[in-house]
């Protein structure tokens, strides 16, 4: 089993940029595909990006703004993010499955993290 812990949300200017990182124990992170999906109040939860082995795949929404990334010496993914606008602001979560292929639905994780607050002001 892989546990997840998410962090480097906090609250932001529109156009700022931050980084959240996703830290995995338990197991190496290297053979999961990993996830980024968000939830904003009221709404449903959605996907923002994931990265394998081979690729990364990003939401139309995000493509230039967003980058995943991921450092297999630290066991831990990231998501860069750029441009912030306000309605970038949500929950972030991370999420991994194994084995790695990548997946935009949500149900396809085994773990997930607690999540990060993104807050972005105007």
């Amino acid at each position: 089993q892989v546990q997840l812990v998410e962090s480097g949300g906090g609250p932001v200017r529109a156009g700022d940029s931050l980084r959240l990182s996703c830290a995995a124990s338990g197991d190496t992170f290297s053979g999961y595909a990993v996830a980024w999906f968000r939830q904003a109040p009221g709404k449903e939860r959605e996907f923002v990006a994931f990265i394998t082995w081979f690729n990364s795949i990003y939401a139309d929404f995000v493509k230039g703004r967003f980058t995943i990334s991921r450092d297999i010496a630290k066991n831990t993914v990231y998501l860069r993010m750029d441009s912030l606008k306000p309605d970038d602001a949500a929950v972030y979560f991370c999420a991994a499955r194994s084995p790695g292929w990548g997946s935009r639905t949500a149900g396809d994780y085994d773990y997930w993290g607690q999540g990060t607050q993104v807050t972005v002001s105007s």
